[in-house]
């Protein structure tokens, strides 16, 4: 969370640091369970792309520390929170860190020993790929990474639990909304407050995990590449996903959220000190090991060699 004009204007950025959360999507998970009450009865969870950690701290608050503190907890009921990324993050109290691809089978068997083979109740992933402000081109790479992430819910998820992912709305959503419904009976593409309406992202809420009947995880693949084809298969109800006029499918989308509350592409006044200046707050946790550090570093390099160059220019 920096400090432009632009984060400066944006109430959920002001908001995130002054309640301590380390990025404003914390509010999209919030307004999400607002709607759909996804935490409720849920004692094993697992935070795919979990870096910086804003939705590990709503997991953290919503989950472990209210049943910490409250007297009635034995250890062992604590719920369990587990936090995959590829990118280390700083610690948060009730919340296991894996370090680890989401496509790999071995994090899956990582994460079902914390949870003593016992399978997750709830999964969740704001993963986002860097954007490149072509649509279809981010739209189909975030797609992957949400197919990525059913990769690792096929083999952690338990019957009946819940999946809620990020998506990128486009022509082929109804495409991947059939490929969710293969494996859970309710999915609803919500849109949270919090999130801002130029903003082609959406939220896929998939609840009731219920895998086709024989269903092997090592089919995973071989049945979305059956989906992914106009002609489909004779037992799987995929076809509709191509069929466009008047019997394209309509998926079904859900705004959440206080919709009288903040608006997330309206500026707000800044709020003034007792002198009438802004003081505008320092990110809650910074990244300790972000991917762009090394570029920087270079780049930082760079400069100062042609400062150097320059510096020998005039002397000479």
């Amino acid at each position: 969370m920096g400090k432009a004009s632009r984060d400066k204007r944006d109430i959920y950025y002001r908001k995130a640091k002054e309640e301590g959360w380390r990025a404003r999507s914390a509010f999209k998970l919030l307004q999400i369970d607002e709607e759909f009450n996804i935490f409720e009865g849920v004692k094993r969870v697992v935070d795919l792309c979990a870096a910086p950690g804003s939705w590990s701290q709503v997991l953290s608050r919503k989950l472990y520390l209210p049943a910490k503190l409250s007297p009635d907890t034995k250890d062992d009921d604590l719920p369990l929170i587990v936090a995959i990324d590829l990118q280390p993050m700083a610690p948060i109290e009730g919340v296991i860190q894996v370090q680890g691809d989401i496509t790999n089978a071995k994090t899956a068997e990582v994460v079902i020993r914390h949870f003593d083979g016992c399978k997750a109740d709830l999964v969740v992933c704001d993963g986002a790929p860097d954007v490149t402000g072509l649509h279809d081109m981010d739209e189909f790479v975030q797609s992957q990474l949400i197919l990525a992430g059913l990769t690792i819910v096929t083999h952690i998820l338990k019957g009946g639990g819940k999946f809620i992912a990020k998506n990128f709305r486009g022509k082929d959503t109804s495409l991947l909304y059939c490929q969710l419904k293969l494996f859970f009976t309710e999915v609803t593409f919500a849109k949270p407050k919090s999130s801002r309406n130029s903003s082609i992202e959406a939220f896929a809420v998939c609840e009731n995990y219920s895998p086709p009947e024989g269903f092997n995880e090592k089919d995973l693949h071989r049945l979305l590449e059956k989906i992914g084809s106009p002609s489909g298969t004779e037992d799987l109800d995929c076809s509709s996903a191509w069929l466009e006029g008047p019997n394209k499918m309509y998926i079904p989308f859900l705004a959440c959220g206080d919709l009288s509350g903040y608006d997330s592409d309206r500026s707000y006044p800044l709020p003034k000190a007792a002198d009438g200046t802004y003081q505008c707050l320092d990110p809650v946790q910074p990244p300790i090991a972000p991917p762009y550090k090394r570029a920087l570093e270079m780049k930082k390099t760079s400069n100062q060699g042609i400062q150097n160059l320059e510096k020998l220019s005039l002397n000479s």
